[in-house]
């Protein structure tokens, strides 16, 4: 056995060390015209520069194949249902829910809507990842994973690229869990209580209600293995104008959020031809540059979510399931028959059934009643991302930039701008339903056409902002005018990190990078703020033990800020997390709490009317009010906090919980795959989810989502921008840069790259073969 361990630690150390790509000296390439330069810098950036297109984004396909190969193969596996394939059993229903969906149809069905150009792009991409996926099979250089799941890659498409990016659109935009939950809450729940778990915004919703209820389903059964993106944040971004910047020049400050891991979601890059010198960050697997600068304009962008997803109650035809109602006729379903194959076990069949307004969920779990749901989403129909993308990277000014964007349907996002010519500007882009009736709150009739979507809000009424009197523009979270006249979202914002943003760029002037690279690493807790002095003022009259006064004590003296080493954050935390379990999970079930998109948000609605004595939420009430609630769980924290991290509250820190951990997708599968691509334990980090160094964190205090890339742009140097990309640019283990930014993102310190070919030592070029 040991000597077996031991040969199999070397096998693998040995093919590892192989996978690492080539990054000096020439390749011999089929399909290239002329040869390209390929020069990476210290933390692992490519710079590419070509002569014409087709080598430019040849290149780059070729280039992120080297870094990334094993990850766009993953994602590629799960927009298009094929996760099984490798893994077995284990993802048969996530591959199950992916099929049903119908990312990668939609993703085919994209493609010819696009222009020659793009196109040509697309084809020139794919070209370049499959030269080097040949090549990676030929000289035995696959990366450690595919050797270890004993697969190799296919070929890469020009529809893989587009659904990449459906896959993003899709999880940045969800909402129909969220119905689903107002759909379970209805039927389980009196309506005192559900009526109390609506947002704010709701408005009038009486009549899908009642909808609603005349139509029972067992959604928590229907989602159960439903992948469900949850505790999703934004990010923030930021642009000032001259008049507040030290220097005279705008500045633009980016930190999109995704769920962290190994390697990084984003890929970092710098494309320079005739027509394009572009630097920023891209999904792997899509060509072009998403966010990032040319030498003429810079921008960013956060997550809108807006409700662009509405589950449809169908009428099934009593004796023909595969018939539904609609209009006072019966409609036969488009009906897709699926094969997935599962490593290990016979492959499933299953068919997948589309009505009008789209897929049926879910006909693998034979609920054949005659009331079913079915989804409408902006990212599972034909869009036009790339060309947006391809547009917006040789665009020199305002005007080209907002043109360009308007082909970037899915998902919706608060995109910040600023140029050099001193413009800062806002735009709300993508496809946003107008509905005929409803407002995207809940599961709507399907049956006939009083609810459906009556195209999408005009481009040209989307929020927009340019050049404002105050000189800067931070959208942490959407904001409309009152009079807005179309509706985007009930999506609760939590408000905290637009406020904290705001709050420092109104109170400043002469802004510097170094002030702005602060600003993106902020640890303030507004959202501690503002409740621990009315907790403190609610529990004052009562009797307490000595540790709730202890712990009291501590919260009272804390400056909220979320450092890692002080007690009074992991307090204040656990607290929430504790008032929220209080409140809720006695009567919701983990089946029908984990559909609950926003429940953090509501509770805090509830707290802040109680303790303001505004009104009592029934969930208060029954708990035995909001004294009561909170004395209660405040005990059951410390208990939990003590075994722990021992009885002295005053050696208890916030990163003894709140730790940082960029888990690679394989960790999970067995020890040894943990050992080999996470040798870094979980490391203590500050923030948290509501400060604007985001770092969000699941119920054992791992902190699984945040800023997998920061950006900071300044315009008095033309050329050079500020960046952390966590953990590094590389996804193979043995590599220098896979994960030599881990530190720097936990510290916020940045590495300048130029819009220019780098010094450096790793110089590789590409050139024409035969």
């Amino acid at each position: 056995m040991y000597r077996w361990k031991k040969f199999r630690e070397w096998q693998t150390a040995y093919s590892m060390l192989r996978a690492l790509p080539t990054t000096k000296g020439t390749i011999k390439i089929h399909g290239l015209v002329n040869s390209v330069l390929v020069v990476r810098d210290e933390q692992g950036v490519p710079h590419i520069e070509a002569r014409n297109e087709h080598d430019l984004y040849f290149a780059q396909g070729y280039v992120q194949a080297q870094d990334r190969l094993f990850q766009m193969d993953l994602l590629k596996r799960q927009c298009s249902g094929r996760l099984s394939e490798i893994f077995g059993k284990s993802t048969l229903h996530r591959d199950q829910f992916f099929r049903t969906i119908g990312l990668y149809r939609a993703a085919e069905k994209s493609l010819p809507q696009y222009s020659v150009k793009t196109k040509k792009i697309l084809h020139s991409f794919t070209q370049g990842v499959n030269a080097y996926i040949k090549d990676a099979i030929c000289r035995r250089k696959l990366p450690i994973e595919f050797i270890l799941r004993s697969y190799q890659p296919e070929e890469w498409t020009p529809t893989d690229c587009i659904a990449i990016g459906k896959l993003m659109a899709f999880n940045l935009g969800g909402n129909w869990q969220g119905q689903a939950f107002k759909y379970w809450a209805l039927h389980n729940l009196s309506e005192e209580k559900w009526k109390d778990l609506l947002p704010e915004t709701a408005g009038d919703y009486e009549e899908a209600a009642a909808y609603c209820m005349g139509h029972p389903l067992n959604v928590g059964a229907i989602f159960k293995h439903a992948p469900i993106v949850t505790d999703i944040n934004g990010g923030n971004s930021w642009v000032l104008s001259g008049k507040k910047s030290k220097n005279g020049k705008p500045m633009l400050a980016a930190d999109p959020n995704f769920s962290l891991g190994t390697p990084a979601i984003l890929y970092q890059m710098h494309l320079k031809s005739c027509d394009v010198n572009v630097c920023g960050v891209i999904f792997p697997g899509m060509p072009g540059i998403l966010l990032g600068h040319n030498e003429h304009i810079a921008w960013g962008a956060v997550n809108t979510r807006p409700d662009v997803q509405d589950l449809y109650i169908e009428k099934r035809h009593p004796e023909k399931p595969y018939t539904y109602l609609y209009n006072d006729e019966w409609y036969e379903a488009h009906l897709i028959s699926e094969v997935i194959q599962i490593k290990g076990s016979p492959p499933v069949l299953f068919q997948i059934q589309e009505t009008r307004h789209g897929p049926v969920f879910f006909e693998f779990l034979q609920d054949l009643s005659h009331t079913a749901l079915s989804l409408r989403c902006t990212a599972m129909e034909p869009t036009k991302e790339i060309e947006a993308i391809i547009a917006i990277n040789s665009a020199t000014n305002w005007g080209e930039f907002e043109k360009g964007l308007e082909d970037f349907h899915a998902p919706a996002q608060n995109f910040v701008y600023a140029s050099i010519d001193g413009t800062i500007a806002y735009k709300a882009n993508g496809r946003i339903p107008v509905r005929k009736k409803g407002n995207g709150l809940l599961p709507v009739p399907g049956w006939n056409d009083e609810f459906e979507w009556d195209g999408f809000i005009p481009y040209d009424k989307l929020p927009r902002t340019v050049n404002p009197v105050e000189d800067f523009i931070s959208t942490a979270e959407l904001e409309v005018e009152e009079d807005y006249p179309y509706h985007i979202s009930h999506a609760l914002s939590r408000p905290y990190r637009q406020l904290r943003i705001q709050e420092v760029l109104q109170a400043g002037s002469h802004f510097t990078v170094q002030d702005m690279k602060r600003l993106q690493m902020d640890k303030m807790n507004l959202y501690a703020a503002e409740f621990i002095p009315l907790f403190l003022d609610c529990l004052r009259p009562m009797k307490k033990t000595m540790p709730i006064r202890r712990a009291l004590g501590i919260l009272e003296k804390w400056k909220f800020e979320d450092r890692v080493n002080e007690a009074a954050p992991l307090l204040f935390h656990l607290w929430m997390s504790e008032i929220q379990k209080l409140l809720l999970e006695k009567e919701i079930p983990e089946e029908a709490l984990r559909l609950f998109d926003g429940k953090e948000q509501i509770v805090e609605c509830m707290l802040f009317q109680a303790l303001q004595k505004k009104s009592e939420s029934v969930w208060v009430t029954q708990a035995g009010g909001i004294s009561e609630v909170l004395y209660q769980a405040l005990n059951k924290c410390l208990k939990r906090a003590e075994v722990q991290y021992g009885k002295n509250m005053k050696e208890w820190k916030w990163g003894d919980y709140h730790r940082l951990y960029f888990e690679h997708p394989f960790s999970k599968t067995s020890t040894f795959a943990k050992e080999l691509f996470n040798r870094t334990k979980p490391l203590p980090v500050g923030g948290s989810q509501v400060t604007v160094q985001s770092a969000g964190f699941n119920e054992a205090g791992t902190v699984h989502h945040g800023a997998c890339w920061r950006f900071v742009k300044d315009w008095s140097n033309r050329f050079n921008a500020h960046h952390i990309v966590g953990p590094g640019q590389s996804g193979h283990v043995k590599s220098q840069w896979y994960a030599n930014q881990l530190s720097d993102w936990m510290y916020g310190n940045y590495h300048i790259t130029e819009l220019k070919m780098a010094e450096s030592t790793y110089y590789l070029r590409l050139v024409p073969k035969g």
